[in-house]
């Protein structure tokens, strides 16, 4: 009986995960697809046309320029723990423990650190160059933690089994482990992705709020989400805000597609 009845609640709270997110899913779309029009695709803002291109070229470079950064960074140092740090050293332990306390740092905390710090001793102003290096520092505890354990699940037969057959250290990660552990660390990417491009509070105190399309690295600007954000705190364009939710959700998506085929062909091109 109580198998049933676990049964039972398994499909009713799948059924409210999947229900609640196509609700919202829902909801933007209905609100926001009937307020997409032409001038919203403008490539210079004004107070009128309310223009997101800014933002999502703002919102584009800040995503792969974090991940230029944070994804080589996150992945090595997943490695290291893994392949080559001492099983159970103080070291590991103490790598875990400051991946896991950053992960869940609130994110207004980074932007605090990012303005004092980035913007105001480093003298990069309010810029990308600002929200990328804090965007890196917020996503790294995500892809390290999420390479950490893809890598883990690797069983270690498949190490000792490419040993045995001669291969090295380096050539057992990139051919044998990378392509079993590479959709864990896809899984933590989207994690970054996601984390990045719905950023508001940290990117207000280190992008900035400009509604210009950015020039540099050094030029300020708002994300999607900054962007929507401001529009619905105004009250004066919140079915424009509507529009850019959907607009933010295809981005996402795109983003999420073109990470996903990345990731096909490195496994292609390692195996």
């Amino acid at each position: 009986m109580s198998k049933y009845i676990l049964k039972a609640l398994v499909y009713l709270f799948s059924l409210l995960t999947f229900g609640s997110l196509f609700l919202i899913i829902g909801f933007i779309l209905v609100k926001g697809l009937p307020s997409i029009t032409p001038d919203l695709f403008s490539w210079k803002y004004t107070s009128d046309n309310v223009s997101f291109m800014p933002a999502i070229i703002s919102t584009v470079i800040l995503v792969f320029g974090s991940l230029l950064i944070a994804l080589p960074i996150g992945v090595f140092a997943g490695f290291y723990l893994v392949e080559y740090a001492k099983k159970g050293s103080l070291w590991v332990k103490a790598m875990r423990i400051a991946s896991d306390t950053l992960s869940g740092i609130p994110s207004i905390v980074f932007g605090l650190f990012g303005m004092l710090f980035f913007v105001i001793f480093c003298g990069f102003q309010y810029s990308l160059l600002s929200g990328i290096l804090t965007s890196v520092i917020m996503v790294l505890p995500v892809i390290i933690r999420a390479t950490e354990e893809a890598l883990l699940s690797v069983n270690d037969s498949m190490r000792q089994a490419s040993f045995g057959l001669g291969a090295g250290k380096l050539r057992t990660i990139f051919k044998i482990v990378l392509p079993v552990a590479m959709p864990g660390i896809l899984a933590g990417v989207i994690l970054a992705i996601g984390r990045i491009v719905g950023e508001t509070a940290a990117l207000m105190y280190t992008l900035g709020t400009s509604t210009n399309t950015p020039t540099s690295l050094l030029s300020s600007g708002r994300s999607l989400a900054l962007h929507m954000y401001m529009l619905s705190s105004e009250g004066l364009h919140v079915k424009e805000a509507y529009a850019t939710g959907v607009i933010l959700i295809i981005t996402v998506l795109i983003i999420n597609i073109i990470s996903s085929i990345l990731s096909r062909r490195l496994v292609k091109g390692a195996s």
